[in-house]
């Protein structure tokens, strides 16, 4: 199973809730208990995203972290790449050299593509888009099948 990791799925959260007053800085405490993780590692993701260039510290008595740049301007690419790495389907599809098979592997070429096509669609989704409403599909179906039977039974009594 492709899975992203904890440490990643948890950055994303915690510069979705700075998010709000982007200007503003807050503790590893404040963020922490606003979205329900404990503080050692909010510390611990705050540090790496500063590393990543994703979030900035400030010292002092108004001191905390804030974003480093504009929501729309942070990528779930980014975020992912802050805080596990490259991202790569497979090893080879990063790192070349990493696989003993990679000479003769059939199939490196489409791992390759498919890690290019992920890599272009989390390039794509920004930080201010995660917080947004998904929109979702109504299913028409029953108003379909509604109208669809009530021509039927009208057709019926005409004929």
């Amino acid at each position: 199973m492709l899975r992203l990791s904890k440490m990643a799925d948890y950055g994303t959260v915690v510069l979705t809730a700075m998010i709000g007053e982007p200007e503003r800085s807050r503790s590893a405490a404040e963020i922490a208990a606003a979205i329900h993780v404990p503080v050692p590692t909010v510390s611990k993701i705050l540090k790496i995203l500063g590393r990543g260039g994703l979030v900035a510290s400030l010292r002092g008595a108004r001191g905390g972290y804030l974003l480093a740049r504009p929501a729309a301007e942070i990528t779930l690419a980014d975020i992912i790449h802050a805080m596990d790495g490259p991202i790569g389907m497979t090893e080879c599809s990063v790192t070349p050299g990493l696989c003993t098979q990679e000479a003769a592997c059939a199939v490196r070429a489409n791992w390759q593509r498919i890690n290019r096509a992920v890599l272009g669609v989390l390039r794509e989704i920004t930080l201010d888009q995660m917080i947004a409403p998904v929109p979702q599909p109504v299913d028409a179906s029953a108003l379909t099948r509604k109208r669809t039977s009530a021509t039927n039974r009208t057709q019926e009594t005409t004929s």
